[in-house]
């Protein structure tokens, strides 16, 4: 399986896109041990668009041109489904074990991910019910994926519950 995160807004020189890279450089590391054989990011500038919607079509046609077909998309969204790290590691590895080829993680940009995106993405994953700056919940994701990683390779990282 090869695992792309798809975001809007660069991140250079920000603290939480180097928190992001450290959390992906570790995951990568650990992947092709748990048959995840590619680590990618697809970052889109943010629209410049004079409203909101415009803004958030602009963008989402940026990101879809980018993405792998076929894939399966998960969105990052406040109304959705909350996971425990211990179950998001489960939910990997059955995607992984399903036949998943490709998973592509949906993150929008300051004016959050285009409505029909969200509509069209297989799942929804919350990280609470809160709204996050689009950098942390890049970070977030990071470390979330490797946190599981860590979970399914044994590595002593997690020291929550086991699985």
């Amino acid at each position: 399986m090869r695992i792309t995160v798809a975001a809007v807004g660069r991140g250079r020189g920000a603290s939480e896109q180097n928190l992001c890279d450290l959390y992906w450089e570790r995951a990568a590391a650990l992947g092709p041990k748990l048959g995840i054989s590619k680590f990618d990011f697809v970052i889109v500038d943010v629209s410049r668009g004079t409203s909101a919607p415009a803004r958030m079509d602009e963008e989402a046609a940026k990101l879809a041109r980018r993405l792998p077909t076929p894939s399966h998309h998960i969105a990052l969204d406040e109304a959705g489904r909350p996971l425990s790290s211990e179950a998001f590691a489960r939910h990997l590895a059955k995607l992984r074990d399903g036949g998943c080829r490709d998973l592509v993680f949906l993150i929008g940009g300051p004016d959050g991910l285009n409505p029909a995106l969200k509509q069209a993405a297989q799942e929804r994953l919350a990280f609470g019910p809160q709204t996050w700056p689009h950098l942390m919940v890049r970070a977030m994701l990071a470390e979330q994926i490797y946190r599981a990683l860590a979970i399914l390779s044994g590595h002593p990282y997690h020291r929550g519950r086991s699985t």
